[in-house]
């Protein structure tokens, strides 16, 4: 598939991307073992944001400079920023598995951070293979839009018949093969994600939590690009939309936490973008949604759900 971003542009986004990567490990890294406060978590979301909507400001200024037209530079602007807020919307719903693998194995808060971070990392690598992949099918097969239309309906449908149900990880199919796989510890040892134990060295809780992060993130990874792709086929958006989404996920989780109960109401909300976007797909060749509409019906989804949850939330 071909993308309208410039060459110098994807150097441009891997750039960032290197960088953002490398300031938040070295912070990591010196920081150590401890904590995220709300506040350290609200001023990185706020800055991850910032940092978004700064790339997509030089996306429009490239696309303008590249095709001399504002009105297509517009159109490509609105597809990243609608793209990227999918994303964020649904990474809201991942949060809450990364909360109850947490709470599961009662992982301590100052090591929450660096599972997170190897977390991010593993999930640019296979998303970045996902979203290529997919790419291509859609570029090959065009039919395949249909299939990916009508599997977020149905995930969509999924998603609104479980929400309010409490998730439990004891039945997970997952957790039931990672435990066959690799003997585990039943101690933490700090950070490491193996131990010496009897004399064996064998996996630490750490490495567990680490995998099941892995494996959630490639699930709702099935769902979420899909529904960007139903914004455009243009795999630079795709991609740089879904990537700067995931760059913020570790701060996004810290500050979730803390009000984690006052969005209990969410997944209703994302059950029903799941649909809309779903529908928008199916409907590509009969009638095509304009992008600025899809923004509006997502946002409005997102914003009644969340005033809703606000209102009904329950006192703790």
């Amino acid at each position: 598939m071909e993308s309208i971003a410039p060459l110098w542009l994807w150097g441009v986004f891997v750039a960032f991307v290197v960088a953002a990567l490398f300031v938040d490990f070295v912070l990591l890294k010196k920081q150590g073992a401890q904590a995220v406060s709300v506040k350290e978590a609200l001023n990185w979301s706020l800055a991850w944001v910032g940092l978004s909507l700064v790339f997509n400001a030089l996306f429009w200024w490239a696309i303008r400079d590249t095709t001399g037209s504002a009105d297509i530079a517009n159109e490509k602007a609105l597809e990243f920023l609608t793209g990227y807020l999918i994303e964020k919307s649904l990474a809201v719903d991942n949060i809450f598995v990364f909360l109850l693998i947490f709470s599961y194995f009662a992982v301590p808060p100052e090591y929450q951070k660096r599972v997170l971070m190897i977390g991010i990392l593993g999930a640019i690598v296979l998303r970045t293979v996902m979203i290529l992949l997919g790419g291509w099918l859609l570029s090959e097969f065009h039919w395949v839009l249909y299939v990916f239309g009508a599997f977020l309906i149905l995930t969509g449908v999924k998603m609104w018949w479980a929400a309010g149900k409490e998730p439990a990880l004891d039945d997970n199919p997952a957790l039931k093969l990672l435990r066959r796989l690799m003997p585990v510890s039943r101690d933490y040892d700090g950070e490491k994600f193996f131990t010496i134990e009897n004399g064996k060295r064998i996996a630490t809780p750490l490495l567990m939590v680490i995998a099941l992060v892995g494996i959630t993130d490639v699930i709702f990874a099935v769902d979420s690009i899909p529904a960007i792709f139903a914004i455009t086929l243009d795999p630079f958006i795709v991609l740089t939309s879904n990537v700067f989404a995931i760059l913020g996920l570790r701060a996004m989780f810290f500050l979730l936490q803390a009000v984690a109960s006052k969005f209990h109401l969410l997944n209703y909300g994302l059950a029903v973008i799941l649909v809309f976007i779903g529908t928008k797909m199916m409907l590509i060749d009969i009638f095509k949604i304009p992008v600025a509409v899809s923004l509006g019906v997502v946002v409005g989804i997102l914003a009644i759900t969340m005033i809703w949850s606000a209102k009904t939330a329950p006192n703790t």
